[in-house]
């Protein structure tokens, strides 16, 4: 296939090399699962690997994304991650993970033990009465947001994947984060290149390949101690390590994507085991879910586009008492598009212009006689989200990115809790990155870091167009990773 013709030359660059000279060639193989973060952050298998495997599939609750293609072909960040940083990934980034997170140099590394952390000073616009949080100010914060530890990248020639450890040094808690576990193999179908896999994850949308879905949609982390809405769909982070899943996916002739799941709620004593407390803070199910995806994609040397959807139903209870013990119904179906420009396919630190946009729409029902007898809410609610983000990555160094945000829905005091009983909330966010290393010159290829100012302006919050000005905040934050 098209993706082992480029992994071939790219070992091929890289033997013909000598060591002063960076590397500009074009390449698609790259961490999908967010390879990088930093092209230091790498797992791949051995005894905990497989320790970390079954704890995943058992039940786990949300890991991250890493960079295990930067170690596995000796490739810097910048080959997968668009601004030398994940997660937001390249067309080689979307390759490699696709491919389940093989992609090797032939070349022994170690086990690919790799970690990160994000410190961050956070500035809202009024102070928060009572402090932003449990132990902190009512203003001008500054936090450890988190730690991590991941064990990620090839298991066996055909089986790869990533799991994430998290301390949230806001919450005070360690948990299991983002997992996603692949064994793939290729072939043809009616005479065309095909790759098919199977996938074990614990959040829906954290396998997609595309920075379009929520998991790892734009921004890629926001302040722990600012004001957000209350209002988001049940797939927009409301199963996030919550649920454990399964499914097959199918790539044919680079043109076509299809995806089927099917998620597992987890019950109280493996949400604790896993460290989401308190459970009660999310939406919880312990019924079948189904998941499907659909993407067509075309990829030109300078030009990708994608165009998707995907939707997700099931039963749950909202989290926050939302329904009083109610079970929901819920039904999200999304549409998405991503775009990306490359100035220089011949270079890895060329100028990239990347675009996203995402729309879902929920549909949520409950049983009409009990919302009216218990808490007097509407059986029926819907909400529609829709993000759109632009982002221009300057020799993948400087990243500068603009996003409008906006959720609307029924109107019913009872069923949100806002002021108003409107969900609606919009507004802007504005971001400006700087990654110092992570090229093909870097002089610390095993280090990454990671430094961003964030400002989000609100026109609307949890249905009230007054104050708003007081939940705007500004985000500076220094992430950095490092294999072992």
């Amino acid at each position: 296939m098209i993706y082992e013709k480029r992994l071939a030359e790219v070992i091929s660059a890289l033997i013909a090399r000598d060591k002063t000279t960076p590397l500009e060639t074009s390449v698609t193989v790259g961490p999908g699962a967010d390879c990088g973060w930093a092209a230091a952050v790498i797992f791949c298998g051995s005894p905990f690997s497989i320790l970390l495997l079954l704890s995943a599939t058992l039940g786990t609750k949300q890991a991250l994304a890493v960079p295990a293609f930067a170690v596995q072909t000796s490739q810097p960040c910048a080959t997968c991650h668009i601004g030398a940083f994940g997660p937001h990934l390249t067309p080689q980034g979307r390759d490699f993970k696709l491919h389940g997170y093989v992609g090797s140099d032939g070349k022994d590394h170690g086990l690919p033990l790799a970690w990160t952390t994000m410190t961050s000073f956070t500035r809202t616009a009024v102070p928060q009465p009572g402090g932003a949080a449990p132990g902190f100010r009512t203003n001008d914060n500054i936090a450890l947001d988190q730690m991590a530890l991941y064990y990620a990248g090839r298991i066996t020639p055909q089986v790869g994947g990533f799991i994430e450890f998290k301390f949230d040094g806001v919450k005070q808690q360690a948990s299991v984060d983002n997992v996603d576990i692949r064994h793939v193999r290729e072939g043809q179908l009616f005479g065309q290149d095909v790759l098919w896999g199977l996938t074990a994850n614990n959040a829906p949308t954290v396998q997609d390949p595309w920075n379009s879905t929520p998991v790892w949609g734009f921004p890629f982390n926001r302040s722990p101690l600012a004001p957000t809405p209350m209002a988001a769909p049940l797939a927009d982070g409301g199963l996030a390590q919550r649920v454990v899943g399964a499914g097959a996916y199918m790539l044919w002739n680079d043109l076509v994507y299809w995806e089927a799941d099917a998620y597992k709620g987890l019950n109280s004593t493996a949400l604790k085991a896993l460290g989401q407390v308190p459970v009660d803070d999310g939406d919880r199910t312990t019924g079948f879910m189904p998941y499907a995806r659909l993407a067509l994609i075309r990829d030109w040397p300078s030009h990708y586009v994608e165009l998707g959807a995907f939707a997700l139903s099931a039963n749950v209870v909202p989290g926050n008492n939302q329904t009083f013990g109610l079970g929901t119904r819920k039904t999200d179906a999304a549409l998405d598009a991503t775009y990306q420009y490359i100035s220089d396919p011949t270079k890895v630190t060329s100028d990239r212009l990347s675009a996203h946009a995402t729309y879902i729409h929920e549909t949520a029902r409950m049983d009409a006689g009990l919302a009216q007898a218990l808490i007097g809410a509407l059986p029926d609610h819907s909400l529609d989200t829709m993000r759109v983000d632009v982002s221009y990555s300057f020799a993948a160094t400087v990243t500068p990115s603009v996003q409008y945000f906006r959720t609307t829905g029924t109107a019913d005091l009872n069923y949100w809790g806002t002021p108003n009983g409107s969900p609606k909330s919009d507004g802007m966010i504005f971001e400006i990155g700087y990654v110092p290393w992570g090229k093909p010159d870097s002089p610390f290829p095993n280090v990454n870091l990671r430094l961003a100012v964030q400002y989000v302006s609100y026109f609307s919050f949890d249905g009230s167009s007054t104050n708003t000005r007081s939940n705007n905040n500004f985000y500076f934050s220094l992430r950095t990773a490092a294999k072992f």
